[in-house]
């Protein structure tokens, strides 16, 4: 898909992720296919997932435009998504329109660079470059190096930033107002207003995943609320 369109495609609009790690209950591609039909059937416009399989069955099933990951650890790296070109050539052969990168300053794999990862996306394949990212510092080592979309993705889980409850509205706003690039507001978007509170900041996009995706979380999340209010519901 062309930049262009993809970005007209997704402005304003809700993109999904729909993930599965292999400890999950839904772990597996039918799984995440039939969630990326049934986010489609509520209206996202594309589909985050995570593995060439996922991606696969999600294009099938759905014709929506994929955002590609693949999670995976290496020894002596904290670098967890897309991580090395290993990554990156299973991505390209999945067919993912965008291809994101962990775009931290942290170490990576085999002491590949983000610039080296760029490269190789821009020379092997059609596919768009988003930059996860944890810090506004971090946004314009992105932008420098020419990446196609900012997404505020790993904020609260790098040991160097905020900590927060909610989404890092602040770091959303910064983005926005300093660069022309596309920011995609993505992390602990738990509810429709805050989705909105996102397109404020200035968002291009919003991508909300465990608040759809992840049933096991928001049952353990309704479990825990019940258990501590438990006293007051009985008197």
């Amino acid at each position: 898909m062309e930049k262009q369109t993809f970005l007209d495609l997704i402005k304003g609009k809700l993109i999904v992720s729909c993930q599965a790690l292999e400890d999950e209950p839904l772990h597996g591609s039918e799984y995440m296919a039939k969630m990326g039909l049934a986010a489609k059937i509520g209206g996202a416009v594309a589909i985050r997932a995570n593995g060439k399989e996922d991606i696969i069955a999600i294009k099938k099933l759905t014709g929506l435009p994929t955002i590609g990951i693949i999670k995976r650890n290496y020894s002596g790296s904290e670098i967890f998504i897309t991580p090395t070109l290993k990554e990156v050539e299973e991505l390209i052969e999945s067919g993912a329109d965008v291809i994101t990168l962990d775009a931290t300053a942290r170490m990576r794999p085999n002491g590949i660079t983000l610039h080296e990862m760029i490269t190789f996306i821009r020379e092997n394949s059609n596919s768009l470059v988003m930059a996860d990212v944890s810090t506004f510092e971090e946004g314009v080592i992105a932008v420098e190096e020419g990446c196609d979309l900012i997404s505020t993705t790993l904020s609260g889980y790098t040991s160097y930033s905020p900590k927060l409850d909610g989404p890092d509205f602040s770091l959303i706003k910064e983005l926005t107002s300093s660069f022309d690039v596309p920011v995609v507001a993505e992390g602990r978007i738990s509810t429709p207003e805050e989705a909105v509170m996102a397109f404020k900041q200035g968002a291009h996009s919003v991508v909300v995943g465990t608040a759809i995706t992840r049933p096991q979380v928001l049952t353990k999340r309704f479990v825990e609320s019940l258990e501590k209010n438990s006293l007051n519901i009985m008197s």
